[in-house]
């Protein structure tokens, strides 16, 4: 599929507003947004034009039955100034896989992939030359049908805006692993993108931060036994030299970050296991003390240590300070997006 993709530039940028040391996450967006239409069968009309509110009727069907998806992902600068795209064909990918579960139209990955390139480039300047900081992408799509009534929308808008970001967790972050909140069941949406997800999972966010941790780390909903994932990133935990991660088992997000530290370590030699592993596995872990590091994975993310699990009286104390595998694999990527290490993995693309 081509179609050309009209541009308006906006005639008053707010990039001269921007202070790139002090940006806070999610807060401030670049001047121009992509947005496509689904009517008919079919993605119309793309194009590019200021940042804008978007007129929504009441009755739209994604605000009452919560047809909505998004990816997240992140644009870098090449040392020519470019805008360096970090495996974009992988989030046009997974967001047509969310697509298909949550019964919504595949949008083609050329038209996705031509109006982000487009994007990207026209808005370069809002990227933050700072060491982990980026140039945050939020694709997003969302049904539009104005009715009430339990179906799939008929049409659909699609948009793509940009968000210059510092980084997104600065110390290690403190885990709850939780005894009756789940996230997600195999036969669900738990490896979809979807925006209720992120809504179910508010509620036992808040209730951990109360108690002084920072996210959730997700038990299986059947034997509330096996960890899933962590509120906003992938998990890993190294014990006795092996690194380790739940498989994605379809209740768990398939994230590109977590799909990039295998193959990185692999490629160092280090092989990583994908299997089910249980909270009382990690506790007898650390108690008998032969577990080594413990660090989520995401977009946001990039990489985070852990520095504390509690679980019922249990409470799993780490030291990041001594962890290896986790600063080498975020200082990898991070060196990647920056083109101060060779991209041998061919994840970078440059926007020319």
């Amino acid at each position: 599929m081509h179609q050309d993709i009209k541009i308006t530039r906006t005639a008053n940028s707010r990039i001269d507003s921007l202070d790139f040391n002090n940006i806070p996450f999610g807060k401030i967006f670049t001047d121009h947004m992509f947005v496509v239409d689904y009517k008919d069968g079919q993605w119309v009309n793309p194009e590019i034009l200021p940042l804008d509110m978007i007129p929504t009727h009441p009755g739209n069907l994604a605000w009452h039955y919560g047809q909505a998806i998004f990816e997240g992902m992140k644009a870098s600068k090449s040392k020519a100034g470019n805008a360096l795209l970090f495996r974009p064909e992988q989030h046009a990918i997974r967001l047509n896989e969310s697509a298909r579960r949550m019964c919504m139209p595949e949008i083609p990955a050329e038209l996705f992939l031509d109006g982000l390139r487009k994007l990207v480039a026209l808005d370069v300047a809002w990227i933050p030359p700072q060491e982990g900081s980026a140039l945050y992408i939020r694709p997003l799509m969302y049904a539009t049908d104005e009715s009430i009534g339990v179906r799939q929308s008929d049409t659909y808008k699609f948009i793509i805006m940009c968000l210059p970001v510092g980084p997104y967790y600065n110390q290690p972050v403190k885990l709850k692993a939780d005894e009756f909140y789940v996230r997600a069941v195999q036969g669900g949406v738990g490896e979809a993108k979807t925006a209720g997800n992120y809504a179910a999972s508010l509620l036992p966010a808040k209730l951990a931060k109360e108690e002084g941790y920072d996210q959730i780390m997700w038990l299986d909903a059947i034997h509330h036994k096996f960890v899933q994932e962590v509120g906003t990133m992938n998990i890993f935990f190294v014990i006795n030299n092996e690194v380790i991660t739940p498989a994605t088992d379809g209740a768990i997000l398939k994230g590109i970050t977590r799909a990039c530290a295998i193959e990185l370590l692999e490629s160092k030699g280090i092989t990583v296991v994908q299997r089910p592993i249980s909270i009382d596995e990690v506790v007898l872990a650390s108690q008998n003390g032969t577990l080594q590091e413990v660090f989520g994975t995401g977009t946001a993310a990039v990489v985070s240590p852990v520095s504390l699990i509690g679980y019922k009286e249990e409470k799993i104390e780490l030291d990041p300070s001594k962890y290896t595998i986790a600063p080498m694999i975020k200082d990898t990527i991070n060196k990647l997006r920056t083109q101060d290490v060779p991209d041998t993995f061919h994840w970078l693309e440059e926007l020319v």
